[in-house]
């Protein structure tokens, strides 16, 4: 069947390759700084997972981004520098760091989640409800073919 199919090979490779999360990441950038927010998609994406569930490891934080640890310890240097997350030693085992949202971190939240709402909006707009739920299975099914 899949051969059958007339591919245009550049422009699966060129979503599949990250110009579409590029172009959605320029318009968040641009979106977030147009409203007075000094933070990066990399940074947004560690916010939200802190906001749901505060007080994770490093390890853990890199598992729910898709990152790896190097990148992930600039993330949380940045993010220190900051003053968004704060590091502190787990209380049973002080070779493992938990990070944290200080207060300032914390009240980005609902002015970070508008922004990137929208955001999304405006990428995803003139789609249909089924189109939608179409491209998410689809790259859901690329996704797991492609994970290691």
């Amino acid at each position: 069947m899949i051969e059958q199919f007339d591919f245009d090979i550049q422009l699966i490779f060129a979503i599949l390759n990250g110009k579409v999360s590029a172009a959605i990441n320029r318009k968040l950038i641009r979106n977030f700084r147009l409203n007075g927010l000094d933070i990066t998609p990399e940074q947004w994406t560690v916010l939200l997972y802190l906001w749901e569930k505060d007080g994770v490891t490093q390890q853990e934080l890199c598992n729910a981004t898709f990152k790896d640890k190097p990148s992930m310890t600039r993330l949380i240097d940045n993010m220190e520098r900051q003053q968004l997350v704060v590091r502190m030693s787990d209380k049973r085992d002080r070779r493992i760091n938990k990070i944290h949202l200080t207060p300032i971190g914390k009240s980005l939240e609902e002015k970070a989640r508008f922004i990137a709402n929208k955001t999304l909006k405006e990428a995803l707009h003139g789609l249909t409800l089924e189109e939608l739920r179409i491209s998410q299975e689809v790259l859901r099914k690329i996704f797991n073919n492609t994970r290691c």
